[in-house]
């Protein structure tokens, strides 16, 4: 879906550094003391408008959340949610995830969640899908040992294929869902979830944990 162009939006991003990092890679390593604490660090690869990452915060204040999100139209409605709600738990990062091994050292991070991703269905685009093994290989090197991801959609296809995605790559499954909003686990919502699951779609849910 196309963005709406906001031009102030730089601005407003350069203005909160304690909030949002536009230079990530100068915090490689050092992202305990963006927070100011050694709490463990769980990431959202593509963030969105922040419900979810927000959503965390609150649930879990001691756990330092990041989000992950490419475009500043719409990672400042992100930036509007935490400074509203003074989550000071939840901080953003511009980037792209592609680069992720440039934002991250080996073993710095505790979790990622990767929800509702582009499922780029044609073949051809496999490699794009933040699911596929070259990502896999990534999240790998810089989570902590026996690292988890938590990954949603509403796309049977891309599940399917996460699923054998992560089970070649030797990953164990500890959770899985077919149809999350009809299991009784906790779940804090994401917008597009939220918009998605009224109309009747059905969300699959897995938590998937590295070997080693």
């Amino acid at each position: 879906m196309r963005q709406r162009f906001k031009p102030w939006a730089k601005e407003k991003l350069l203005d909160n550094p304690g909030v949002v990092s536009l230079e990530p890679e100068s915090m490689k390593g050092k992202w305990s003391s963006f927070f100011g604490n050694d709490n463990p660090i769980h990431i959202e690869v593509g963030t969105g408008k922040g419900q979810f990452i927000k959503g965390m915060g609150k649930q879990n204040p001691s756990i330092n959340y990041l989000g992950m999100e490419l475009y500043d139209s719409i990672i400042i409605t992100a930036l509007d949610r935490i400074l509203e709600d003074g989550t000071s738990n939840v901080k953003l990062i511009r980037a792209d995830a592609t680069h992720i091994l440039d934002y991250f050292e080996t073993g710095e991070i505790d979790r990622v969640y990767l929800n509702f991703s582009d499922p780029w269905p044609k073949k051809k685009h496999a490699k794009r899908r933040l699911t596929h093994e070259s990502f896999l290989e990534r999240y790998e090197t810089i989570l902590k040992k026996q690292g988890e991801i938590h990954f949603k959609t509403d796309n049977q296809g891309l599940f399917e294929y996460s699923l054998h995605s992560m089970s070649k790559y030797g990953m164990i499954f500890q959770d899985v869902s077919l149809d999350l909003h009809k299991s009784g686990m906790d779940n804090v919502m994401t917008e597009y979830e939220e918009k998605f699951s009224e109309k009747g779609f059905r969300i699959y849910r897995m938590e998937a944990q590295f070997r080693s």
